[in-house]
């Protein structure tokens, strides 16, 4: 499988998993999927837009998401961010009030998180295809073992990386992680359903702090308009 179009970087650390036989089977899931007249969400050159956009060298914080957006036009490849002309879903509203709390950034107009990503935002999610309109509905296809090594070898080539893990979901993925290495941090889901309970978490300054604790530049998170 080393025809996988993906930034170069990540290329080379993740190598010897285009090769494993759960990589394999599920690229013929995915061709199967489309084959039998399935859509698939995000489109097939944006699956990777995390890895491209944010090389494996460039990364400072990691915010995991689960699932792409599962309505047309929504999923761009970047775990809660949705293309301009989009209406802004209810999470991502809920990021942007927080981040409005945590350090008086006025809500963005839109939903489009490519800035955070082009500063070393790493926007993951754990399955990086869904099927219209069917939430988890590739979630056995083998994307988490892809992704569960993405954070491990982050979490062992890397040092002084944030990772914000938001949700029961996310949370359970601590255990890939070096806390001694990173900054975990954990917080409710920002999704309405968490009744408000991601409020008051000040991730984004706490992100901050820790960079500029070791020495390395924070995260201007105002988007442009």
């Amino acid at each position: 499988m080393s025809n996988v179009q993906i930034e170069e970087s990540w290329k080379n650390v993740l190598s010897e998993e285009f090769d494993k036989d759960y990589f394999v089977t599920m690229a013929e899931f995915l061709r199967s999927e489309k084959k039998s007249g399935k859509k698939v969400y995000p489109p097939g050159q944006l699956i990777f837009n995390a890895f491209n956009i944010t090389p494996f060298e460039k990364v400072k914080v990691v915010i995991l998401g689960q699932d792409p957006y599962h309505n047309p036009g929504e999923a761009m490849g970047l775990s809660f961010s949705v293309p301009r002309g989009v209406r802004t879903p209810p999470s991502l509203v809920n990021i942007y009030k927080e981040l409005y709390n945590d350090l008086k950034i006025p809500l963005a107009v839109h939903g489009d998180l490519t800035s955070w990503a082009e500063q070393g935002v790493f926007l993951l999610n754990a399955m990086l295809t869904v099927e219209h309109k069917r939430a988890g509905s590739h979630r056995k296809s083998g994307w988490q073992h892809f992704t569960d090594a993405v954070i491990r070898k982050l979490s062992e080539q890397r040092e002084n990386l944030v990772f914000m893990l938001w949700g029961n979901f996310a949370k359970q993925k601590k255990e890939l992680i070096d806390g001694n290495r990173h900054l975990i941090l954990e917080a409710a889901h920002p999704s309405p359903l968490a009744r408000g309970a991601y409020f008051g978490s000040a991730h984004f300054s706490k992100a901050n702090k820790y960079l500029e604790q070791n020495g390395i530049s924070p995260i201007n998170w105002r988007l442009p308009l």
